[in-house]
């Protein structure tokens, strides 16, 4: 019989994250006021904020990619998950992959 001992991965917690992307969330759309918060290039503009202007790479404990960050943002915006708030999907996703 043989055992293996795993010693569990402690992970970056989520939840700040999915705070910050509400914060971006809501600043997006007060500056997109006029169009009702539309915008076709939204991922480019959450990037940015969350990368530059927020504590994102210090709460995933690694710099973050800004190009990296669109990609799975736009991919994130593709897919059809209504089991969960948004914010807590995209959290989850973000920290797994940027977080160490």
């Amino acid at each position: 019989m043989s055992t293996t001992t795993s010693t569990p991965t402690v992970g970056v917690d989520p939840a700040p994250v999915a705070d910050l992307l509400r914060e971006v969330g809501d600043l997006h759309h007060r500056v997109y006021r006029i169009s009702d918060g539309e915008d076709a290039d939204w991922a480019t503009w959450y990037a940015t904020w969350l990368v530059e202007l927020s504590e994102l790479p210090q709460l995933v404990g690694a710099p973050v990619v800004r190009s990296e960050l669109v990609h799975l943002l736009v991919e994130l915006g593709r897919e059809t998950d209504d089991a969960e708030p948004w914010e807590q999907r995209y959290a989850r996703r973000i920290t797994a992959r940027f977080g160490r």
